[in-house]
């Protein structure tokens, strides 16, 4: 976590960064990529072919790119998720993961495990990685780990993911030998589990726009998600660590907020607060200098993309995604299912917005680190935030559907504000459709006018 906390419970109080919170793969040569074109389907979706000029100015500064890189990286972004959707519905079962990589996310690599499969990679102009796991595989691993870890103790293996690139799972460890421990205590010796050995500890990070502070029960501060509804509710989601069910909360200005109306901390890292009448829930995040940034969505980026946070200490800050569905020990608890970042953050940042291009991504949880020598962050998910406590994420713009086009008592009938997750079939004005990329379905983002998001059947 990266947070101040001074009540009891999970306000414990803290001074440092927490939470806020690797064999072979043979790769073989794939065709260039198609130059992705400004304005495309799946850029305007998604908006990358917008972004604003905060976000790449940020873009420019964190990553060492020219403005022309950071426009070109977005756009690129969108266009790969598109095209790793739609062949890991093809590839089923044998799809091993998908990733970006470049100054401008230019080369989309997509895993299998038979390499069969390359030229049907190759013609969607991604580089084609044949690999011994699929997926689902790596997956099965990591929750082995998952279990073990409510039995046995991690204090010094604070951290295991799902690494997709090397297509393996890894543990980091303060040493080789607890490491090795918590492999054998879960039953996957042999079974392709790399070790990192590290001395870094993630820590909490706790302190209606996206990334302003609030104040909890007048003792601990963190920083505002995303701006959601529940029915005439309206509020936003945060981190679970910042607040317990129940816990009032004043906004940056000192002035009366709201109340949590749920929270689950650890095991996730979640929370929403509904506000009073005094405040109105928007689709802004600030960005750099305050300049506000407009959320758009919560479609979920690929491994190696771009991200940006937003925090009340440590303002706007980028880097990339490094790992999804990584598992992480804090002192206070096991969080399952958060994404690590190379995004520094420091006190007070938790719970603030991550945003991929005007994509929500997550909240802040945790690290390590901080934002004068470096760091590392995890975030929760967005999209299992809003599934759980059935929110809606406030976007910039309208989300009713026409009655008409809603298929009211078709079985698996699309529904605006449902979370699917990629590769998830539904029915959608009498015709079959498959989720390319993970996202909660929008008014305007129907199957059939979003392409970058749907794959007719």
């Amino acid at each position: 976590m990266i947070g101040r906390h001074a009540a009891a419970g999970r306000r414990t109080a803290l001074t440092a960064l927490g939470i806020l919170a690797l064999t072979g793969i043979t790769s073989t040569a794939a065709a260039e990529p198609p130059k992705p074109v400004p304005g495309s389907t799946a850029a305007q979706t998604v908006g990358a072919d917008r972004p604003s000029a905060a976000l790449l100015r940020a873009l420019q500064r964190d990553l060492g790119l020219t403005p022309g890189q950071a426009a070109e990286r977005l756009v690129n972004e969108a266009e790969a998720g598109v095209r790793a959707g739609r062949l890991r519905n093809a590839l089923g079962e044998r799809f091993a993961g998908a990733w970006v990589r470049g100054a401008t996310s230019a080369e989309l690599t997509v895993a299998t495990t038979r390499a069969a499969d390359v030229p049907a990679i190759r013609a969607q102009g991604a580089k084609a990685a044949v690999v011994k796991r699929t997926l689902s595989e790596l997956q099965a691993v990591k929750e082995k780990l998952d279990t073990a870890a409510a039995r046995v103790t991690t204090r010094d293996t604070p951290v295991w993911y799902v690494d997709v690139p090397a297509n393996r799972v890894v543990v980091e460890a303060v040493r080789q030998s607890a490491a090795t421990a918590f492999i054998k205590a879960a039953g996957v010796q042999g079974q392709n589990v790399g070790v990192r050995v590290s001395s870094a500890r993630p820590r909490l990070l706790a302190d209606i726009v996206g990334g302003d502070a609030y104040y909890i029960e007048t003792t601990a501060r963190c920083s505002v998600g995303f701006s959601v509804t529940k029915g005439t509710q309206q509020g936003f989601a945060s981190a679970g660590h910042c607040g317990d069910t129940g816990d009032k909360t004043t906004g940056y200005n000192k002035a009366d907020q709201g109340t949590f109306k749920a929270s689950t901390f650890p095991g996730k890292d979640m929370s929403w607060v509904g506000v009073n009448t005094a405040w109105t829930a928007t689709p802004d995040v600030k960005g750099e200098g305050g300049e506000k940034t407009e959320i758009t969505g919560s479609v979920q980026a690929l491994v190696g993309a771009s991200i940006c946070r937003s925090g009340s200490t440590t303002g706007w800050r980028c880097g990339k995604i490094e790992q999804h569905d990584t598992s992480v020990d804090y002192s206070q608890g096991t969080v399952d299912g958060v994404t690590k970042t190379t995004v520094c953050a420091e006190p007070g940042d938790s719970g603030g917005p991550y945003v991929s291009g005007s994509q929500a991504q997550g909240v802040t949880s945790g690290g390590s680190g901080d934002c004068a020598s470096g760091g590392t962050t995890y975030y929760q998910p967005v999209n299992p935030i809003l599934k759980d406590f059935g929110l809606v994420l406030k976007t910039a713009s309208a989300e009713a559907l026409p009655p008409a086009q809603q298929d009211n008592g078709v079985q698996n009938a699309w529904a605006a504000g449902h979370v699917y997750e990629a590769g998830t079939t539904v029915t959608h004005s009498g015709v079959r459709y498959q989720c390319l990329q993970t996202h909660q379905a929008r008014g305007v983002w129907s199957p059939s006018a979003t392409p970058a998001l749907w794959q007719k059947l």
